[in-house]
């Protein structure tokens, strides 16, 4: 049986105690791949911001693997960060810097390991991510492909059971998209390593997920969850059903409340 790795617990998510998303409450399974979607604007990349500790929560808790990430400090709160990584959609990585010397600077920063270890587990985290060719070129020298996987590669640089990654297939086309898909399902069977994906791209959710959950802007909440292959099949809620089967209808129906599961 596998364990929890994230709880969310009554997450009210926002800005200057304004929530743009209220009362959230979920469980993410390690080893899952758990996709977090929903309509532009809807507060998805918000909510990943709460789960990661980058911005405070106007309410609720947000627990990786039983520790308590909006209450955590100092020593305890960093030794928690260790533990997930993140690619952010830009890819956030630092343009003076090569692909490899951006791979190496967590390991700079955080361990205590050698220059000549440190730059073996760099290579090795590229390798994984098909990158090995590109280790002296700067991210403007990359592709959008290219600067996707680095992202992942840093991100995985600590050894972290979770990845949070935001949008990862904005901007690419279709076949480099499907490329990182595979990429995903690799490091997952592989690694073993838990993905939290913020996305729309419904491609990649039915051919990656395990399971998801739906944000709606109007009703402030999680209107759908479960495997995206049975919600695509699940006519109950007109809204959730258009919205995994492409099929927008006239008066745009309201989406409607998800009912709480116990």
């Amino acid at each position: 049986m596998k364990k929890t790795a994230i709880q969310v617990r009554n997450l009210s998510a926002g800005y200057n105690n304004q929530a743009i998303m209220e009362d959230l409450c979920f469980d993410i399974q390690s080893g899952e791949i758990f996709v977090i979607l929903g309509g532009s604007g809807c507060g998805k990349s918000t909510v990943l911001k709460h789960m990661i500790g980058l911005v405070p929560p106007v309410a609720g808790q947000v627990f990786i693997h039983g520790q308590d990430m909006v209450t955590a400090r100092g020593k305890a709160r960093n030794n928690l960060l260790q533990k997930i990584g993140v690619a952010f959609q830009s890819g956030a990585l630092f343009g003076s810097m090569t692909v490899l010397e951006n791979i190496m600077l967590p390991l700079k920063e955080y361990t205590d390991l050698p220059p000549d270890a440190i730059e073996t587990i760099a290579r090795v985290k590229l390798g994984l991510v098909d990158l090995t060719q590109g280790a002296f070129l700067l991210p403007d020298e990359l592709s959008g492909g290219m600067r996707k996987r680095a992202a992942i590669a840093r991100a995985m640089a600590l050894d972290p059971s979770i990845l949070f990654l935001d949008e990862p297939s904005a901007g690419l086309d279709p076949l480099t998209s499907a490329s990182l898909d595979r990429l995903i399902l690799e490091l997952s069977a592989s690694l073993g390593i838990t993905f939290v994906i913020v996305t729309h791209e419904l491609e990649s959710i039915i051919a990656i997920a395990d399971n998801t959950i739906m944000l709606e802007k109007e009703t402030r909440g999680i209107i759908a969850m479960g495997p995206p292959k049975e919600l695509k099949e699940d006519k109950s809620n007109p809204y959730v059903y258009n919205f995994f089967n492409r099929s927008p209808e006239p008066g745009n129906p309201k989406p409607g409340n998800l009912e709480t599961k116990k």
